[in-house]
């Protein structure tokens, strides 16, 4: 049977005039028809006729069990020493985020590392959702039969490096770039710091070639966390960690583990009011913003509730706070900080943070929806999905050949997502086609 190496793609005839594209990312096998795009599982234990036919029915099977069954949420905080259950999230020690209200003198501080949390169990690395990351055997040599919590790391700004090795399906040699930087023994019920020297002499003794202790120093204040923390990010980190000393493994978010990052902030026009859902309803939910270069997406947290009554207005400038950028230029978790007094315009938003005066006009202002009445225009159309499981929206909004969707879990801003085709009607079939498609699944219009 044929196959697709790495990069490469493929088209095959479908039910209709149009075919189909096969592709192979990273061991992450794609396939264009509604059929794959439409399952509810990780991308990478999708598959489709199409695949099978192309692949073989038996190599394809084979590829989506290697890569797990859904996996399941774990259960309430237990013994981070017992035996994980099959499919299971292991038991993993959750971090807080430090809100300057805890001396942190004594402290036990680390870099934070940009890379993919995994948590060895004696035999394999497992998620955080419970799946397993298949590193080549000769990756493993050398890893003790207790368990170890750290982080596959290949270095500062390299995430998305790493994630496309580790999620691969077919052990490359790629994992050469990996290494498996230990932070913890969970199994081993003792303070940190013995935990700590137990997990050195461990690794020191059995010397795996492509595992290492990842180190901590104790924090002397205020003042060594901030130099630290400028130090990190002038090298392009992420932040800091900071361990409780004395303090045992606990599964599950903890106090006893904080984290320390830096926002940027910068600046951008207010577009629209986004109506609120759950304990917003009837009030701002978020903002939708947008920069200069017409980046657009929505401000959802950072308001008071004075703010979420008497939100900014259309047009006006707002301060936001927001942790990087995303690979397409968008801010990652943006927070508002608050309303910027200066008439100008915007500055932009650069790759490193720095707000730059440019000299365009911000965009006309659009009138402004308010949130109980946000699904009544003609242009707009709000849907609603809710299961046991969770509540979510989606909606859709034209603007001549522009197609701009937002989605996201209700209460929360959302993310917005905006599409040009080359005419109106163009805009128009594909928008028709996507609103087939969500009422297939059970999105309600509200």
């Amino acid at each position: 049977m044929p196959d697709l190496e790495d990069g490469q793609s493929a088209e095959v005839k479908g039910s209709g005039s149009a075919p189909y594209t096969l592709k192979n990312v990273g061991g992450v096998y794609s396939c264009s028809c509604p059929a794959w795009r439409n399952q509810s599982a990780g991308i990478e234990r999708r598959t489709c006729k199409h695949l099978k036919a192309y692949r073989g029915e038996e190599v394809e099977l084979a590829r989506v069990l290697g890569a797990g069954v859904s996996p399941r949420k774990p259960e309430a905080p237990g013994d981070p020493s017992a035996p994980k259950k099959e499919n299971e999230g292991p038991p993993v020690l959750l971090a807080e985020r430090w809100e300057g209200d805890v001396q942190l003198q004594g402290w036990w501080m680390s870099e934070k590392l940009d890379g993919v949390r995994a948590y060895w169990d004696g035999k394999a690395f497992i998620s955080r959702l419970g799946n397993r990351y298949l590193a080549p055997d000769w990756f493993l040599e050398g890893l003790p039969d207790i368990p170890l919590d750290g982080e596959l790391w290949i270095g500062r700004k390299s995430f998305q490096r790493t994630t496309s090795i580790v999620r691969r399906q077919d052990k490359p040699d790629l994992w050469r770039e990996v290494k498996f930087l230990v932070f913890d023994a969970p199994a081993i019920k003792e303070p940190f710091e013995h935990r700590v020297e137990a997990c050195r002499d461990l690794l020191s003794s059995r010397s795996p070639k492509f595992a290492a202790w990842h180190p901590h120093e104790p924090c002397q204040g205020v003042d060594h966390l901030k130099a630290e923390l400028e130090r990190v990010n002038g090298l392009g980190g992420e932040g800091l960690m900071l361990r409780k000393p004395g303090s045992l493994y606990q599964v599950g978010r903890s106090s006893t583990l904080l984290k320390v990052k830096t926002f940027h902030d910068a600046e951008a026009t207010v577009l629209e009011h986004l109506g609120g859902a759950g304990r917003h309803e009837g009030r701002l939910g978020a903002l939708l913003v947008q920069l200069p270069d017409g980046t657009r997406f929505n401000v959802g947290t950072g308001f008071s509730d004075a703010e979420r009554a008497s939100p900014p207005a259309v047009g006006s400038v707002i301060t936001f706070r927001y942790q990087e950028l995303s690979d397409g230029g968008v801010p990652r978790f943006p927070s508002f900080v608050g309303l910027r007094a200066e008439a100008a315009a915007p500055a932009s938003l650069e790759p490193g943070g720095k707000a730059e005066p440019r000299p365009s006009a911000p965009p006309p202002p659009r009138p402004s929806v308010a949130p109980a009445a946000a699904a009544s225009s003609d242009a707009r159309r709000h849907f609603e999905f809710a299961d046991d499981g969770s509540s979510k929206f989606w909606e859709v909004e034209l603007k001549g050949n522009e197609q701009i969707v937002r989605f996201g879990r209700l209460g929360s801003g959302g993310q917005t997502k905006v599409k040009t085709f080359s005419d109106a009607a163009a805009a128009a079939q594909d928008t028709a086609k996507l609103v087939a498609e969500k009422t297939k699944k059970g999105y309600v219009e509200k």
